[in-house]
């Protein structure tokens, strides 16, 4: 744009970036200005943005959702609804329903587990009981035939006596010495019975036998509590009953044998007086339920010196 004149004076009608920078239209260093203005705004925008970015990342407030963004402030996107609508506490834990309903089940797992085990321990002392009945049993009538197998003849005592109530016999000692021993079985009423043996301490002559043997029939009527100490309890029991194997059958031992001798009640068999102990021996228990073994148990005793073609 070439200059105006009005009359003798001059003017320039330049842009008024060219007036401040104090160049005159149409001179070369017009363009050299301008680019150093520019690259000098520039580098500002960029200090000024490096530093907004600073301050947001140490916690500076954000700028309001929703909000124009002031001047200089950078705009911040929109949240989702679903993103604002959820607590923080919600995303990292669970809710009190939740927990609620972990701890019943667990419940309920500890309680079917405790009856398990409960089932598995009473089980387990059931086997137990059931298996200290069948040794008890059978300790008893281990015990039963080593006495009859130990009975020991002598002039002038009884061997064997059966008197309906109380079986008592004579047998050898088991303390190693030539002493004898009188053992009773009976069965006392006690709840559904018991059956219950009694043994004395050795005898060595007849006056100490004889007492032996009365005290045995009155421990079986009706025991002091010196008597009690030396019973020993089997097993529980109903009822039993005892038969003699004479002259080819069995019988009642109160009762007279097949070959028609006379046994007088409690007179028992004699060794002195010529009657033989009978060959053999059934016990019959009955023995009451709820036990390892119940219903009726046939124990048979045969004499050991039996001979001939029988067995």
């Amino acid at each position: 744009v070439g200059p105006v004149r009005y009359g003798s004076t001059s003017a320039c009608a330049c842009p008024d970036s060219v007036k401040k920078s104090g160049l005159s239209p149409g001179s070369g260093l017009q363009d050299k200005a301008a680019r150093s203005r520019s690259r000098a705004l520039a580098s500002d925008f960029s200090t000024l943005t490096l530093s907004r970015q600073r301050v947001r990342k140490k916690g500076s407030p954000r700028a309001q959702v929703g909000a124009p963004p002031s001047d200089g402030a950078i705009a911040c996107p929109r949240r989702s609804p679903a993103s604002q609508a959820l607590p923080k506490s919600r995303r990292n834990g669970f809710t009190l329903i939740e927990l609620l309903v972990a701890l019943s089940v667990m419940a309920m797992l500890a309680i079917l587990s405790w009856r398990g085990l409960e089932g598995m321990a009473r089980a387990q002392a059931q086997t137990s009981q059931r298996a200290d009945e069948v040794l008890s049993l059978q300790a008893g009538l281990g015990q039963w035939k080593a006495d009859l197998d130990a009975l020991a003849q002598s002039p002038g005592i009884n061997t064997l006596e059966w008197d309906g109530r109380v079986l008592r016999l004579t047998r050898r000692s088991t303390t190693g010495n030539d002493g004898l021993t009188v053992v009773a079985w009976t069965r006392r009423a006690e709840g559904d019975g018991i059956w219950l043996r009694w043994q004395s301490p050795a005898v060595l002559n007849i006056g100490n036998w004889t007492d032996a043997w009365e005290r045995a029939g009155v421990w079986a009527q009706n025991a002091s509590n010196q008597d009690r100490q030396l019973e020993v309890r089997v097993t529980p029991l109903l009822e039993w009953q005892i038969f003699y194997f004479r002259g080819n059958a069995w019988s009642n031992p109160l009762s007279s044998d097949a070959a028609g001798n006379a046994i007088a009640p409690a007179a028992g068999l004699r060794s002195g007086s010529g009657t033989a102990v009978p060959e053999g021996i059934r016990l019959v228990l009955n023995l009451p339920p709820g036990q390892a073994i119940t219903g009726r148990l046939t124990i048979d005793w045969v004499r050991p010196t039996l001979g001939g073609d029988r067995s």
